[in-house]
């Protein structure tokens, strides 16, 4: 028999022992009064009732030293003969392991190395832990087991969950700011009959009360315009998005992201809007625009630089992509092992861009006027006589992009012809292609004004914000390739 089957059978031997006494193990409920945190800051002699999980146990003769953690940190309980009825230290000598939740009642006071502390008078069990928590000075080391098992990486691990708590106020933030500027919050559909709004295969489901297939959300878009078209003039939702893609640092099949629609506005309003939302958030959060990632110093502060596409790739690419051909362009990539994104000019610009400049955007930056082929929801560049570029900007920061801005289009004769575009290129098997949605194209018949739109992925701000190298470090419940059990 194991050591961990030996302390699993213990602990069973005593939750049936307690059961025995008339002690319930897992009582229904428990008073507490005042957090960890709390009786740390209170007045020497004040009287506490407080629980938490045993940390630490240490038994020295006639005193018993335990750490108890809550949710607002540790504090030392002490049990001591003389001070603490006999009853309470023998029940936490016989029953009380390191995992239990036990409640505590008794009074402040500080040892003899001046360390604030609670005199037990009182002791009750609340949970009966099983399970032995991992061995105290290694703990829980393997990254995926972390992830697999967070409630168990929050317990050995509390300074994880200062991550979680700082998503959380960068969440808050985000919203007062978009609050501020008169944007609503509104929900779209996980559900959709018909997905769109981004290039991306989707996840499928049915619907067995109606017998339909439907698809989890892969964008909110055009839900969001259909609102603009409703007479909103400022929008916005944070929502999980479902793309059934690869998975890597910066990836995970859901994700949460924020997407913003405001009428009257263009992309170079949607840019101001990025760069105004980082700045907030930063000061809000971290009290500066300067943040630290894989040990490099990133400023946020206003103005960002703004470098077009075919900028990017002259600069890092070392060629002038609008003055090369299709074959031109697919020698070239054949030439430096580029993987083909698709079969026109404008994918082979984006596959060159993607391969050559992409981790080179260190410090925060606009990319604009990205190749017509690569969104059908763009307005054509109004500059742009050759009418090979739109109204687009994706915003990189260490080699990441951080989100997708466009002038919309709101023209219906264009963007029914790029749906339908969309469907012939489904229809043949590009998986990430759009299918034709008549119902937002009847919206846009209607009259949709002119109009800005932005998607800025949260996860990926929160690791910028936060120093985490990976989206599954802000992710409290990532998604995790299933165990295989080795005996089947």
């Amino acid at each position: 028999m194991s050591r961990e089957e030996q302390i699993i059978n213990e602990r069973l031997r005593k939750i049936d022992e307690l059961k025995k006494k008339g002690i319930d193990p897992y009582p229904h409920k428990f008073e507490k009064k005042h957090t960890s945190s709390q009786s740390l800051k209170s007045k020497l002699g004040t009287k506490v009732v407080t629980a938490g999980r045993i940390m630490t146990k240490r038994n020295i003769g006639k005193i018993i030293f335990s750490n108890l953690r809550d949710h607002t940190g540790d504090i030392q309980i002490v049990l001591q003969e003389g001070e603490t009825p006999s009853k309470s230290i023998e029940f936490f000598k016989r029953y009380i392991d390191v995992g239990d939740f036990v409640g505590i009642e008794g009074r402040v006071f500080k040892t003899k190395t001046k360390q604030t502390s609670i005199l037990v008078d009182k002791l009750t069990i609340l949970s009966k832990s099983i399970l032995p928590l991992p061995e105290k000075f290694h703990g829980l080391q393997d990254k995926e087991e972390r992830y697999r098992k967070r409630y168990l990486d929050l317990v050995m691990n509390p300074e994880v969950k200062l991550v979680f708590e700082k998503r959380t106020k960068i969440l808050n933030a985000i919203r007062e700011f978009m609050d501020s500027r008169q944007f609503e919050e509104v929900d779209t559909p996980y559900l959709q009959g018909v997905y769109g709004g981004a290039n991306a295969r989707p996840f499928k489901t049915h619907l067995n009360a109606l017998d339909i297939d439907l698809f989890l959300s892969i964008s909110p878009e055009l839900y969001l315009k259909r609102l603009i078209v409703g007479g909103y003039d400022r929008v916005y939702t944070i929502a999980r998005n479902f793309r059934n893609e690869g998975i890597d640092r910066w990836h995970n099949p859901e994700f949460t992201m924020m997407e913003v629609y405001a009428a009257y506005w263009d992309y170079n309003d949607m840019m101001e809007l990025v760069e105004d939302i980082f700045v907030y958030v930063c000061k809000k959060v971290n009290g500066s625009t300067k943040v630290k990632f894989r040990d490099k110093e990133i400023d946020f502060k206003k103005p960002w630089k703004r470098m077009t596409m075919v900028q990017a790739i002259k600069k890092y690419a070392e060629i002038d992509v609008e003055k090369k051909s299709d074959k031109e362009l697919l020698d070239f990539m054949k030439k430096n092992n580029i993987e083909k994104k698709g079969d026109s000019w404008g994918w082979h610009v984006q596959s060159i861009f993607e391969h050559f400049c992409e981790d080179k955007l260190e410090q925060p930056i606009f990319i604009t006027d990205h190749p017509l082929e690569t969104t059908p929801l763009c307005k054509l560049h109004r500059n742009d006589k050759s009418c090979r570029f739109i109204e687009r900007f994706e915003p990189f920061c260490m080699g990441a992009e951080l989100g997708n801005a466009y002038s919309e289009l709101n023209n219906p004769i264009l963007q029914k012809e790029l749906l339908q575009e969309q469907q012939k290129e489904l229809s043949k098997g590009n998986e990430e292609a759009n299918p034709y949605d008549e119902d937002f194209v009847n919206a846009l018949e209607i009259g949709m004004p002119p109009t800005g739109g932005l998607g800025v992925g949260i996860d990926r701000m929160i690791m910028l914000l936060t120093g985490q190298d990976s989206i599954r470090d802000v992710l409290l419940f990532p998604f995790m390739k299933p165990e295989t059990d080795e005996k089947k």
